[in-house]
């Protein structure tokens, strides 16, 4: 165990003189991890990790019962990653929503990407503004297959009700990687639009995100 000690601080010397910025992802998962367990160090406990997941980005998606199934990774690391990942996100998240503006359905699409391009179902998500059109708060209103019969306009006009915006953004990805809107897209759009018009609280537009790549049906003219 000394000599896992010594290597735990090798990053954590690094961070300390030249900032967690210039720590390689395997580093940093070390500092998370903090010590190592018999026959493995914490670096490799942290190359292990890397290497079962194809892409950094999801290990974010990842539960407890998949983090355990990687060789030397038990509850008490699993659940210490995911609160550490979980609270990055929401430290991002909020620093982004405080400052952003949707001016544009790109802007919408830039702050919503990164969340939403990679999960493995569908969520349905509302931006809500204020009269500036600056983010006052985003929620995930229903997660499943969208269609007509769940999603109640209620749900989300309730919340815009409580935090007295002006104006919403709707916003779902398609898991297949497509955004071409369906026919159920569309129907659920006019729906909420209706509604929004009922209570003076406008639907500016509805997002649909795919693979990295996304189409407003303001613009397609489906609103």
């Amino acid at each position: 165990m000394i000599r896992d000690a010594h290597a735990i601080d090798r990053p954590r010397e690094r961070l300390r003189q030249n900032g967690a910025q210039q720590l390689t992802n395997q580093e940093l998962l070390a500092i998370i991890f903090r010590v190592g367990i018999k026959n493995l160090s914490v670096t490799q406990l942290a190359a292990n990790v890397l290497t079962h997941f194809e892409h950094l980005h999801d290990i974010k998606e990842a539960t407890i019962e998949e983090l355990i199934e990687i060789n030397g990774i038990g509850e008490v690391k699993a659940i210490e990653l995911l609160a550490a990942i979980e609270l990055g996100r929401r430290v991002s998240a909020k620093q982004v929503q405080n400052r952003w503006t949707i001016r544009t359905p790109d802007d919408a699409a830039t702050l919503l990407m990164s969340d939403m391009t990679n999960l493995k179902q569908e969520h349905f998500v509302v931006l809500y503004l204020n009269v500036k059109n600056q983010v006052i708060h985003k929620q995930t209103i229903f997660m499943g297959s969208l269609n007509a019969s769940i999603v109640h306009p209620r749900e989300i006009f309730r919340e815009a009700v409580k935090r007295s915006a002006a104006s919403i953004i709707c916003a779902h990805n398609h898991p297949s990687g497509n955004p071409a809107p369906s026919s159920e897209d569309i129907d659920v759009t006019k729906r909420i639009q209706h509604a929004g018009e009922v209570l003076g609280i406008e639907l500016l537009d509805h997002v649909i995100i795919g693979d990295h790549q996304f189409i407003s049906l303001k613009e397609k003219g489906f609103m």
